[in-house]
C-alpha cells in the first residue's frame, strides 16, 4: 500500500470514528420534582426555618436561644402529630382549626334509618343516615358466631346490642334527633331486635323511633317456586 492511500484510509477511519459518536442526553427529572412536589409535608418541613443570611457563622454560643426555640417547636409538632393520630387525622394538617362545616346528611324532615334484616340463616343490622349513607353495617358472623349460630335469637341480640353501643361510642346518640326501625324478613333476628330497642339497651334510642316499617319482599307472580322438599 503507497503511502498516499495509508495517508486516505487513515483520514477515512477518523472521519468514520468521529461521526459515531452521538450525544446521550440525560433523562428528565421533571416527574421527579412533579412526584416530590405532591408528597404531604413533613413534620421537619414545619421547623420554622431562617434565612441564610442571617445564620450567624462560627461556633453557637451558649446565650443564643435559636436552638431552644427550635426544640419548643419540635416538641410542640410532635405532640400536635399524637394528636392528630389519636384523632385517625393525617399528619402536617391544620391541628387547630377543625373543619366547622357540618356534613350534609340530607333532607332536615328525613329520619335516620335503623334496618333490621332477618332470615333463618343470619341476621344483619345497618344504621343509615337521612340522604341514606351508611354509618355501621353488620351481620352476627361480624361478632364471632360461625355456621348454624348465626340464624339464632341470641345472636340477634347480641349483634343488636353491640350496634347501639358503637352508635353511643361514636356519639350518634346526640346526632340521630329522629329514627325509622325497617324490619324485613321473618328470621329470629326481628324478634330479638325489638326485644333490644324496647329493653334497656335501646333507651337512648328508643325514645327517637318515629316510624316502624316492614320492607319485607313479597313475591306475586314472577317465575315458578322451587319444589317444596320432601323428607322419607
Amino acid at each position: 500500500m503507497s503511502r498516499p492511500s495509508s495517508r486516505l484510509l487513515a483520514t477515512t477511519r477518523v472521519h468514520i470514528s468521529s461521526s459515531s459518536r452521538q450525544y446521550v442526553r440525560p433523562f428528565s427529572q421533571t416527574c421527579l420534582r412533579q412526584v416530590e412536589s405532591k408528597r404531604p409535608a413533613s413534620l421537619l418541613d414545619m421547623l420554622p426555618r431562617s434565612s441564610p443570611t442571617s445564620q450567624p457563622r462560627g461556633p453557637p454560643r451558649s446565650g443564643s436561644g435559636g436552638s431552644g426555640n427550635n426544640l419548643a417547636a419540635l416538641q410542640r409538632i410532635l405532640a400536635q402529630g399524637t394528636v392528630a393520630q389519636a384523632r385517625n387525622q393525617p399528619i402536617g394538617g391544620d391541628y387547630g382549626e377543625e373543619d366547622k362545616s357540618k356534613e350534609d346528611w340530607g333532607p332536615p324532615d328525613e329520619p335516620f334509618h335503623f334496618h333490621i334484616y332477618s332470615h333463618k340463616h343470619n341476621s344483619h343490622i345497618t344504621v343509615t343516615k337521612p340522604n341514606r349513607n351508611a354509618i355501621i353495617n353488620l351481620s352476627t358472623g361480624n361478632i364471632g358466631f360461625k355456621k348454624g349460630k348465626r340464624g339464632t335469637y341470641d345472636a340477634a341480640y347480641q349483634l343488636t346490642t353491640y350496634v347501639i353501643d358503637k352508635l353511643h361510642q361514636g356519639g350518634w346518640h346526640k346526632n340521630i334527633t329522629a329514627m325509622e326501625v325497617v324490619l324485613r324478613g321473618f328470621g329470629h333476628g326481628r324478634e330479638a331486635a325489638t326485644k333490644v330497642l324496647l329493653g334497656t339497651e335501646g333507651r337512648t334510642l328508643r325514645d327517637k323511633i318515629v316510624k316502624v316499617s316492614d320492607a319485607t319482599r313479597l313475591k306475586f307472580g314472577g317465575t315458578r317456586s322451587p319444589k317444596p322438599r320432601r323428607l322419607g
